[in-house]
């Protein structure tokens, strides 16, 4: 007799999320070496794995059976949220189900799941037509199900509930309605079982047998509960009592199946009769653009060709005269316009190019900064004409078909820059335009990589964070990816040999291995927005992002890759910060002077001299893609003095340009210091701007059609290919190239050596349409740099006020460059930081010889720590109607539930009312104590609790009697501590450097500042303030690494275990600290590595190198003479100094005798330790004046 056919119909996969390690491919081929025929995915509450599964299910020649497990609301308030299982049947059921999930997740989330209510089911057939019977399969859910759970519970009553659930679900389903049985190994299966066959009989419903899976093999139990541990935060013992899961929810054969089920037959071939009434076929691989409509009756065709030509007339107004419009550059144009049109119009693409245009052209007339261009698309003519990119391809020799290859037919792709913080305007806008339910973003998913598993599951094993960290960073980095574990095992022997010894390590990576790379979190794509011709859910269901509300939230459930796959076009909207400080630069440069009237199209000629100084002294710090220390080394090599050459090292500088040697033969033969060579004459034009080094892909596609004959198109296939290496394909491409260059008169050794050199540029060439676009924001941001200094600074810190790092960064530089930073001024800042006229100085580095420069930038409230938007809304607000007179002024006026107590103390600290109440008459340190006792008095004369005459007009007279009179115990603060407060406000030094106490102490046993080091072959001293210190893992073991840094520069210090556990306690952040350094070339980087040899603190270093400490008595003492009691004082505070002072330096006593000035020596037994205390103390001393280290 033949076997029964049986289907699994429930099943998670990894897109489940946290409750599966399924891994799609690993299933189908499960069920294809089983025999099965057809395989269902019903992921919990989401579509994020069905089209990987459809296609894939499909290519094995496995049917594929899509539903989804989905919680659904119960109408008995008492009853918690139950599971129902639905499968489509068609296309119209597949669409019911998108707005079934969609509408759950949009509007009915609960503990980060979506529930449906039953209700919804009918509303949606009345939405869309036709009965939910011809459309969906419902399986009642087993004992996951409501029906399943009140028969388990047997609470009074429940048979009667039983029923009126299931004829509700029979009505809405009629036979399309199963009652779902499964044999799991869970408690009560066998009980619920019984009833379900009871009610089976009673109503006529058919039984359905299914298999929860969550795992493939009966092994992977233990990897599973690790996995739900990981996503719960759980560990891995605790999930001994949890009764989620058992070890029985692997995938069953058919066999096993049949025989679990020996005695249900019907449940069996059940399976295969829904599997038959499941026919959804997917529309897969058939672009569906937006609706994008013409006002007038024209064709989208027609529009473009319109469009495009009006834009090359203005293009070319700066190029040509009008008078000649026809001349022959004019033809050279339109004859590029017209090749550019005609690829597009036969490929199908007008529309794309017009929704594009028409977004990013509103985005421009609405003030919205958009960048020149991005990507292949910068070298569309097509697209420069209709305003999507703004530089000209022609002159940089930028390739159509490098973004749209007529002979390999892809849709076309603009990735398009927005100012950071208005991206979103335009986002609205296409919502606006298309729909609110025609725009969504993209969903992605991150996954467990080696590294991130590793310490995964080292968290659930509860093993210690410090083992696991270390163990993942035995896991080798190629190419910013960490290897695979079974790859890492290979490279790495340390790792292997730790695996063999430690059972541990055993234990961890066992565990890990099948949890690798499985899906482990849901996010949202950077930029992609997808825009549908007409409701998102007719194509995909919707998913609401955690934490984000509203549309800005809503991600489509399939990503970017399945989007393409459904026909679907995602549009790159990506937020770049430089746009933004670019655009308040050009602002603030208006606004101190508007007769300049400065826009960024003023500066596209790329011909500045000053500018290109600037970038040969690698003055690049803020300078779009010019401020690694690596690049600006090899600027002050190459001395770019063209546009060519910033294109071409924003293409060199990475990893492989460099490791290969091109970007030294690049500069060397710049310079003249070696031959250029192009091979034969007519590749010099396309050489030449790279000096005959092939940089760009571009170069290799121009080769292919110069020497070889081949079309742009083809010539962009061969480059795919070199890519590639596929050595079959390579051949042939060689076979082609050699007889198209012979065929057009070159020799085969030629050929030959050109396709090799080729073969081996195309692995390190870059895309030149990115890079020279890219170029054009560097040129901006150098150009305005270099002339408007102080307005480009005070953008560019406002746009990144929010990284207390780069603000530090960006204001020593600042001040490198001459300029004046104002601190915080409760009167005068506003929220980003401003640039203010001041005077001239010739210090200014950039504008020594100009007059009326503006060198001064005042800091923003809105970089303090502590204070929030809201607070300096507040503070401004205020402002508006008067400055504030006093600190009390301040507070009444202030709204204190907004401007909190966190807010005063950091104004206080950055000194942001130094200027106020007498003009700074009052320390910061007086300020921070008496601003609470000012809040009170506000506080209560506003409740009007206090007596009426506190609050006479003249109150402001009175505040120095009631408030101020208290703080004559307030210590006055020392430099140390006003700095220290302003780094706590600001996040570093403002006003000055902690180093500079240490500077003329310490310069005699260093003279070398931190901008100076260089590699030498011995070992020397450098100091500085610690500001950061951190334990780097690496595969050797760890290592430290400090940062110092002396106000005008800061280095890491590697400081290696033995020395740093020796002196760690010494090692303290804003402390001076000396080290001895061996300095050498760092190859990886391109820059320094300083490796300590040596570390002394403040005091350790004044024992090593300081003779003697000088105390000199004050006049007084000298003048009148000591008292026996005075004279056992002075002891007593020498015995005090003297303990612990064994490591201590011998004491000199400058005294006068006679009129004369003597220097006593003291016994050994009176040597002092040479720390900050004797220096305190000192001048803490009726009778001492002064205290110096000799050295």
């Amino acid at each position: 007799m033949k076997e029964v056919e049986f289907v699994h119909l429930r099943m998670h996969s990894e897109y489940s999320i946290s409750d599966s390690i399924v891994k799609i491919p690993k299933v189908i081929d499960k069920a294809y070496t089983d025999g099965q025929s057809a395989l269902g995915i019903t992921d919990l509450g989401n579509t994020f794995a069905f089209l990987k599964f459809y296609r894939s299910a499909r290519k094995k020649g496995i049917k594929p059976i899509l539903g989804v497990d989905m919680w659904i609301k119960s109408n008995d308030p008492n009853d918690n949220a139950c599971r129902v299982l639905f499968l489509c049947k068609t296309t119209s059921g597949y669409k019911k189900l998108c707005r079934l999930i969609s509408r759950a997740w949009l509007s009915n989330t609960l503990k980060s799941r979506s529930e449906l209510k039953f209700e919804w089911l009918i509303e949606v057939d009345t939405l869309l037509g036709g009965k939910m019977s011809d459309d969906l399969i419902c399986l009642s859910g087993g004992i996951f199900g409501e029906i399943g759970q009140k028969i388990l519970r047997g609470a009074p009553g429940f048979e009667n509930q039983v029923n009126s659930l299931v004829s509700k679900y029979k009505k809405t389903f009629n036979d399309d309605f199963y009652l779902e049985i499964h044999r799991a190994g869970f408690d009560g299966e066998e009980r619920y079982i019984d009833k379900i066959l009871e009610i089976s009989h009673e109503h006529n419903i058919p039984v359905v047998a299914t298999h929860p899976i969550q795992f493939i093999n009966q092994q992977d139990f233990h990897a599973h509960q690790a996995r739900v541990c990981i996503a719960d935060g759980d560990i891995l013992r605790n999930s001994e009592n949890r009764n989620d899961f058992t070890s029985k929810q692997y995938f069953l054969n058919t066999k096993e199946m049949i025989s679990l089920f020996h005695d249900f037959p019907g449940a069996i071939v059940n399976t295969v009769e829904i599997a038959k009434r499941c026919n959804l076929e997917l529309e897969t691989g058939v672009t569906k653009l937006p609706n994008f409509s013409l006002a007038g009756g024209n064709s989208l065709e027609d529009d473009l060709l319109f469009q495009a030509s009006n834009g090359l007339d203005f293009r070319l107004k700066g190029i040509v005269q009008k008078s000649s419009l026809k001349n022959s550059k004019y033809d050279l144009y339109k004859k590029r316009l017209d090749h550019e049109c005609k690829i597009i119009i036969d490929m199908g693409y007008a529309s794309y190019f017009l929704i594009v245009s028409d977004f990013i052209n509103w985005a421009k007339s609405n003030n919205v900064p958009v960048g020149p261009g991005r990507g292949s698309g910068a070298g569309s003519l097509v697209a420069y004409c209709l305003g999507i990119t703004d530089l000209d391809p022609l002159p940089y020799s930028l390739l159509f078909e490098r973004f749209l290859n007529p002979e390999r037919v892809s849709m076309p792709d603009f990735d398009i820059d927005f100012c950071q913080d208005k991206r979103q305007l335009v986002i609205d806008y296409v919502r606006d335009k298309y729909g609110r339910e025609a725009v969504s973003q993209i969903v992605t998913f991150g996954t467990m990589a080696s590294r991130a598993v590793i310490r995964d599951v080292g968290r659930v094993l509860e093993m210690p964070y410090y083992f696991c960290d270390q163990l993942s960073k035995l896991i080798p980095v190629v190419q910013n990816k960490p290897l695979s574990l079974v790859e890492a095992r290979k490279k790495e022997p340390e790792l292997l040999r730790r695996e063999k010894e430690e059972e541990e390590v055993r234990e961890l990576l066992k565990l890990a291995e099948p949890l690798e790379d499985l899906v482990r979190n849901v996010g949202m794509h950077a930029g992609g927005v997808l825009i549908a011709p007409g409701k998102l859910t007719d194509f995909c269901p919707l998913y609401q992002a955690p934490g984000i509300s509203g549309d800005d939230g809503i991600v489509s459930m399939f990503d970017k890759d399945d989007i393409e796959l459904r026909g679907l076009v995602k549009f790159d909207f990506l937020g770049l910060r430089n746009l933004t400080s670019l655009a308040m630069a050009v602002s603030e440069v208006n606004r101190l002077d508007p007769e300049k009237n400065l826009t960024l199209e003023n500066l596209n000629s790329f011909d500045d001299r000053d500018t290109y100084e600037l970038l040969k002294n690698a003055n690049t710090i803020a300078i779009f893609q010019l401020e690694s220390a690596g690049m600006r080394r090899y600027l002050q090599k190459l001395e770019p003095d063209c546009f060519e050459d910033i294109i071409a090292m924003l293409a060199l500088y990475r990893p492989g340009p460099l490791n290969s040697g091109m970007v030294d033969d690049f500069i060397l033969r710049k310079l003249g210091q070696q031959k250029i060579e192009f091979f034969h004459p007519d590749l010099k034009e396309c050489l030449a701007p790279t000096y005959g080094v092939i940089v760009y892909q571009e170069q290799v596609m121009q080769i292919a059609q110069i020497v070889a004959g081949y079309s742009l198109g083809s010539a962009d296939l061969l480059r795919r290919a070199m890519g590639k290496k596929k050595t079959d394909e390579m051949a042939e491409q060689r076979k082609i190239f050699v007889n198209g260059a012979k065929n057009k008169g070159y020799t085969s050794s030629l050929a030959n050596r050109l396709f090799d050199l080729m073969e081996k540029f195309a692995e390190y060439g870059f895309n030149k349409s990115h890079t020279a676009a890219y170029a054009v924001v560097t040129y901006q941001t150098a150009w305005l740099k270099c002339h408007h200094t102080a307005a480009f600074m005070a953008s560019t810190l406002t746009s990144e006020m929010g990284d207390t790092d780069r603000v530090s960064l960006l204001v020593r530089d600042a001040k490198q460059n001459g300029l004046k930073i104002l601190p915080p001024n409760i009167n005068v800042s506003n929220f980003g930081f401003t640039a203010v006229k001041g005077e001239v100085e010739t210090k200014n580095k950039l504008h020594a010889n100009e007059t009326n420069i503006v060198d001064t930038i005042r800091y923003g409230l809105g970089a303090l720590k502590g204070v929030g938007e809201a607070a300096i809304s507040n503070i401004l607000k205020e402002r508006e109607q008067k400055k504030f007179v006093d600190l009390f002024d301040f507070c009444t006026r202030v709204d204190r539930k907004i401007v909190n107590k966190r807010a005063f103390e950091s104004l206080i600290k950055s000194g942001a009312f130094d200027c106020i109440h007498d003009q700074g008459s009052f320390s910061r340190s007086e300020y921070l104590k008496a601003f609470p006792k000012l809040i009170e008095i506000a506080e209560q004369k506003e409740s009007n609790l206090s007596q009426k005459n506190l609050f006479d007009e003249d109150i402001s007279n009175n505040l120095e009697e009631i408030v101020f009179d208290g703080l004559e115990g307030v210590e006055n603060w020392n430099t140390k501590k006003k700095l220290l407060a302003e780094k706590e406000a600001l996040g570093f030094f403002l006003s000055g450097h902690l180093f500079n106490l240490f500077d003329q102490e310490t310069k005699n046993i260093s003279s070398i500042s931190l901008k100076e080091i260089r590699s030498k072959s011995e070992p020397y001293w450098i100091r500085g303030i610690v500001s950061s210190k951190r334990k780097q893992i690496t595969r050797r073991g760890s290592i430290n690494i400090v940062e110092i840094d002396d106000g005008n520069e800061k280095v890491d210090l590697t400081i290696f275990g033995e020395l740093y556990d020796n002196y760690a306690e010494n090692i303290k952040v804003d402390e001076f600290l000396l080290a001895l350094v061996q300095v050498e070339n760092d190859d990886y980087s391109g820059g320094l590595r300083l490796i300590a040899e040596d570390v002394l603190d403040l005091t350790d270093m004044r024992i090593k190198f300081g003779k003697n400490i000088l105390i000199g008595l004050n006049q007084q003492t000298h003048d009148v003479g000591l008292t026996k009691n005075q004279l056992n004082e002075l002891k007593q505070l020498f015995l005090e100094l003297n303990e612990n002072s064994r490591r201590g330096l011998p004491v000199l006593i400058k005294v006068k005798i006679e009129n004369t000035e003597c220097v006593l020596k003291l016994s050994d037994q009176w040597k002092l330790l040479p720390n900050n205390t004797i220096f305190e103390k000192v001048q803490n001393s009726p009778y001492l004046d002064s205290v110096e280290l000799v050295y």
